[in-house]
């Protein structure tokens, strides 16, 4: 069963050494990801599952503790590990968004339970996505989640995807119902418009929503915004 659940944008300018001179700009959001870390932390989990988007060229799928992942292909060799900084290596890759949770797990010392990965394709179906998150609550009786993705890519002229006025629109219906805890609000999202708008979070939200049904959380919203046009949240269930 679902007892919490951490929202938490993906870039990789999370990570300082990626970020480089601009990473006093994500200050904000890195300080309030690990506050939502520690509400995972404060629930007890027996296993904790890091949920994010498989990006182009990167291989959906599970991931086991230990599996490795690098920010090199961002021009900075800094080596992560999911959930385990010693041992054998695992066979697989990080894609990114998992390793930026693996980075934030390190950096807040996660040592409260067992990590797992799963990078979720962003083109799956929303019912799809509600039947994963069930199983992955079926999973132990106290299972907490760490779900990684970015809102909308088309908030400003300078974003990825240029602007598009749909965008803020989206990210804020995805905002409200990341705060509240609001599995329907999560499920009703447009996938088509999701794409259109290079949402990749929107698949791993929908995952949570399934995950989540009955679970009877509140939400708390910590931080929204769109920096560099990339709709952030981050967002606590428990």
């Amino acid at each position: 069963m679902l007892v919490a659940a951490a929202i938490c944008p993906s870039p990789p300018l999370l990570v300082p050494d990626v970020a480089a001179g601009a990473a006093p700009e994500l200050d904000t959001a890195r300080t309030a990801c690990v506050d939502a870390l520690g509400v995972l932390a404060a629930s007890r989990p027996q296993v904790l599952l890091v949920v994010g988007p498989a990006g182009p060229g990167e291989l959906p799928g599970p991931r086991v503790q230990g599996t490795p992942g690098s920010f090199e292909g961002f021009g900075v060799p800094v080596p992560v590990r999911l959930g385990a900084p010693a041992g054998p290596l695992p066979e697989g890759r990080l894609p990114a968004a998992l390793a930026v949770g693996a980075w934030l797990l390190d950096r807040a010392r996660w040592s409260c339970a067992p990590v797992e990965g799963l990078a979720v394709d962003t083109g799956l179906p929303a019912a799809t996505c509600l039947e994963t998150g069930r199983q992955l609550a079926g999973r132990a009786p106290r299972v907490a989640l760490l779900v990684m993705g970015d809102g909308s890519a088309c908030r400003s002229r300078k974003a990825p995807g240029y602007l598009d006025e749909r965008a803020a629109p989206f990210d804020a219906q995805a905002a409200r119902a990341l705060g509240a805890a609001d599995t329907a609000g999560l499920a009703s999202l447009d996938e088509a418009l999701a794409r259109e708008l290079g949402a990749a979070g929107r698949a791993p939200w929908q995952v949570l929503a399934g995950a989540a049904e009955g679970a009877r959380l509140s939400g708390r919203l910590l931080y929204e915004d769109a920096p560099y046009g990339v709709g952030y949240v981050v967002a606590t269930w428990s």
